[in-house]
């Protein structure tokens, strides 16, 4: 249980086990790059002090930051530094949780007394659902009018999209990911990425799948169920098709691969190695869905530039 309360105010009688989160927020932390979407819209730059994981961010207002020692990089996992984060005094620390002791580090935060706010928009089933999370995070920076009109624009946009595939006859079949660590992990299908599928025209092979999470599956499973699939998107980190063969010969035996269907978020990868699917991507689900749609049927938005993918060659 979280109260917001102005700095201006005094702290109200409240239940036991209340985190208070002072207002206006004028001190940000973020512990994760998929912050810096809402941060962009909402230009929250000015109050942001420290970024975890900043090699992986793709705003260069916030690598910025940090190399005119106006931001912090803040280490993560078990280098994180709780005296450090204590001494910047921070308004809010944005955080997300796993549900797994070993990674998630928020209870460390609670417990030094430090204003964290934790959520879990990865786990959300519906693009536009992860978008909404706008919406919480303005509430710290009193702009709950401006988090509302900028969601609303998105959705109206994503809505009109969607109805341009309602009514398709043909929905071709998409399989998604590859191995990453001998691993291969592919989206649950009540996940925001098996939405996005589906709304953008296609059927996505493992939609049958209760998780809204990643499923590990084995490379039988995936050849049994994939190998006639029309298209192979978001191949993990592989940005040609001569990568992914070099990385296992035996993708060779996907239909998608053979037909060149192999589409990669990946085009919008800085120098520093952060993509901004995970930044822009995620607030603006209306640009992403554009490009799935011009992907499985390219004649619904004709003459367009992709903003997220590219095929790869």
């Amino acid at each position: 249980v979280y109260a917001l309360v102005p700095k201006t105010s005094a702290l109200p009688e409240l239940p036991k086990g209340t985190l208070v989160l002072r207002t206006p927020v004028e001190r940000l932390i973020i512990m994760a790059t998929v912050f810096l979407g809402p941060i962009q819209d909402l230009q929250l730059h000015d109050s942001l002090i420290g970024i975890a994981y900043i090699d992986f961010a793709n705003d260069p207002i916030a690598h910025e930051r940090v190399s005119k020692g106006l931001a912090k990089p803040i280490q993560s996992g078990t280098a994180m530094d709780i005296e450090s984060l204590i001494m910047m005094k921070p308004d809010l620390i944005l955080t997300s949780t796993t549900g797994n002791p070993n990674f998630d580090i928020h209870p460390q935060l609670v417990r030094a007394g430090l204003p964290v706010l934790v959520t879990a928009a990865y786990m959300e089933d519906h693009p536009l659902a992860r978008t909404e999370w706008i919406k919480c995070i303005a509430a710290f920076y009193n702009k709950e009018k401006e988090a509302a009109a900028i969601f609303d624009q998105v959705a109206d946009e994503y809505e009109s999209l969607v109805k341009l595939t309602e009514k398709l006859d043909h929905r071709p079949s998409v399989m998604a990911s590859a191995p990453y660590g001998g691993i291969w992990h592919v989206p649950g299908g009540n996940s925001y990425t098996a939405k996005a599928f589906a709304d953008a025209g296609a059927n996505y092979i493992w939609k049958s799948i209760d998780s809204r999470g990643g499923v590990a599956l084995d490379f039988e499973v995936i050849f049994k169920d994939a190998n006639a699939t029309d298209f192979w998107l978001n191949p993990s980190n592989y940005n040609s098709i001569d990568s992914l063969l070099k990385a296992d010969e035996r993708f060779n035996r996907f239909q998608a691969l053979k037909k060149g269907h192999v589409f990669n978020n990946s085009r919008r990868v800085n120098e520093h190695g952060g993509n901004d699917i995970f930044e822009r991507g995620i607030s603006h689900p209306e640009e992403v869905l554009a490009d799935l749609i011009q992907i499985f049927h390219p004649e619904l938005l004709p003459n367009r530039e992709f903003v997220f993918y590219k095929q790869l060659k």
